[in-house]
């Protein structure tokens, strides 16, 4: 299974621009994967009520492998920036498919309400129990 290492930093966040230098950010180090994110990601964008039943055909529409696609489909629905969609859910009209996920960035909002939270002095006990969480790793 590949793996979902992402390379972030602030100072790469605060530059990112384009929807391009977001695929470097989630697949750095392979062109081939950040052209399949980014024929994903337009795709399901576009697409009406940002649904698309099947991401086969892409393949050949952008002209890579099922393989490579099966890699980057699998990295970013881990990620949770896509979901799959059953035949069951009312949602969407019945209909099984990809689409959009808001779980990636639900994360990131947690990720950063986490680090805030953290850092606040609370009181004696919580300066006791980090303490011992020191110790105890």
């Amino acid at each position: 299974m590949p793996g979902t290492k992402i390379e972030f930093s602030c100072n790469k966040i605060a530059r990112i621009k384009d929807l391009d230098e977001l695929a470097a950010l989630l697949f750095p180090g392979s062109r081939e994967q950040q052209k399949v994110f980014l024929a994903i990601f337009i795709e399901l964008k576009y697409a009406k009520g940002q649904f698309i039943p099947y991401l086969q055909p892409l393949c050949e529409k952008y002209d890579f492998t099922p393989r490579i696609l099966e890699t980057v489909r699998s990295k970013i629905r881990r990620m949770g920036l896509i979901d799959h969609v059953s035949r069951f859910n009312k949602t969407h009209c019945y209909r099984e498919g990809w689409v959009f996920s808001s779980r990636f960035s639900h994360s990131l909002v947690r990720l950063a309400d986490l680090t805030r939270d953290f850092k606040e002095r609370k009181d004696a006990l919580q300066e006791r129990k980090d303490l011992d969480l020191f110790r105890y790793l």
